[in-house]
């Protein structure tokens, strides 16, 4: 069975949200302050993180930072908060999903099942992401692109000779950009792979995750080079 870790404070979200996730088939934990979330997460095997921002004792942004760290388990925001920084600060955490109040309970659910289905494949038994095999060794080659390099093996990206950390979301999305160096991807090609096709959250997270990479791979970000935007289309890595 599905198990949901949920660190919501708010009682009016919470019970609701207990009662119809159990009666979807999912167990739930659920809990009211960022300390005993982490206390939970940390003695617990969860599937899916749920995650209120603003949150008694840790913080919802502080608890995402700690889960990280150790984990990639996927973690879906709730919030109230609506500014892009906000949610720019959630992505950058590793988050994958962003979810704002008020919501419906079908729009979460769906978004729950998305990103439940897009990692389940990408995710070994240890929570570490699990690269496709290339060779009888089971090691990927590396990609090189643009003075970047990414090793699949590792989970580790290097930009022009510096190792520099790519959340989850990020590093997917800079590994499809580099595996199709040289095409025009369209927005919506880039969120059904990276996000799955059924997808039904902003299609900003996109841009915010565009804007992230090119902050850490460009030289100028304000006028990038590598990561192009063609306008209409999406976006292009230069080969």
């Amino acid at each position: 069975m599905t198990r949901i870790l949920l660190v919501e404070d708010e009682e009016s979200y919470r019970m609701p949200l207990v009662y119809q996730f159990t009666k979807e088939g999912y167990e739930v934990s659920a809990w009211e302050t960022g300390d005993e979330g982490w206390e939970a997460f940390t003695t617990q095997s969860f599937d899916l993180v749920l995650l209120d921002v603003m949150l008694p004792g840790i913080d919802g942004t502080e608890l995402t930072r700690r889960i990280r760290k150790q984990s990639w388990v996927p973690i879906i925001m709730l919030t109230a908060k609506t500014t892009e920084i906000d949610k720019i600060i959630g992505l950058e955490l590793g988050a994958d999903d962003y979810v704002t109040k008020p919501y419906s309970f079908r729009e979460l659910l769906a978004r729950v099942r998305a990103v439940l289905r897009r990692r389940g494949h990408e995710i070994s038994a240890s929570g570490a992401p699990q690269s496709e095999i290339s060779d009888s060794s089971g090691r990927k080659p590396l990609l090189t692109v643009a003075g970047i390099s990414l090793d699949d093996n590792e989970h580790q990206v290097s930009v022009r000779g510096t190792e520099v950390f790519f959340p989850l979301k990020e590093y997917e999305l800079l590994r499809y950009l580099m595996k199709n160096a040289g095409n025009v991807l369209r927005r919506e090609q880039l969120i059904d792979h990276v996000w799955g096709a059924d997808y039904v959250g902003d299609t900003k997270t996109l841009d915010v995750h565009i804007k992230r990479l090119r902050s850490k791979i460009e030289e100028d970000p304000a006028h990038p080079k590598i990561i192009v935007t063609i306008r209409g289309l999406g976006y292009k890595m230069t080969d």
